[in-house]
């Protein structure tokens, strides 16, 4: 498994079509979600992939400005072929290390989906408020500090 974090202007255009291809299998198609993806945060944005030779097999997206003492991250997601092999574990785990490595001592602010929010707590996070409803699924404001 070969793990890489880039900038927008790092990645290949075979990069961008594999991790815009992968968010859109699961989170529009899979979880039946119509939502606007391409939010204009890519271009900002850190992007881990973690590849099994060629295949983008989990992905999350990094947000290193999304305030201005506040770190986020999101599109947390993992191939449907790689699943129930704790992938899901393992790329939250390279976020959290790259975070701390970098950001030590500042905010994550994440909106979690409501059902993850125990696997977002075993990593540290506490909940803040009422969940919401973000595209027409549950979800809860999550914070941790690093």
């Amino acid at each position: 498994m070969i793990t890489s974090i880039q900038s927008f202007n790092e990645l290949s255009t075979q990069d961008l079509y594999d991790i815009l291809q992968l968010r859109n299998a699961i989170f529009i198609v899979e979880q039946q979600c119509p939502y606007q993806d391409l939010d204009y945060k890519d271009q900002q944005a850190l992007h881990l992939c973690m590849r099994e030779g060629e295949t983008l097999l989990a992905y999350a997206r990094i947000l290193p400005d999304y305030d201005a003492n506040i770190l986020s991250f999101g599109r947390i997601v993992t191939a449907a072929i790689a699943r129930g092999q704790g992938l899901g574990k393992q790329l939250l785990s390279n976020v959290m290390d790259y975070l701390q490595t970098h950001f030590a001592g500042k905010m994550v602010h994440i909106h979690a989906q409501f059902y993850l929010k125990r696997f977002y707590e075993s990593y540290g996070f506490s909940s803040e408020g009422e969940p919401f409803d973000e595209d027409g699924i549950p979800h809860i404001l999550m914070v941790r500090s690093l």
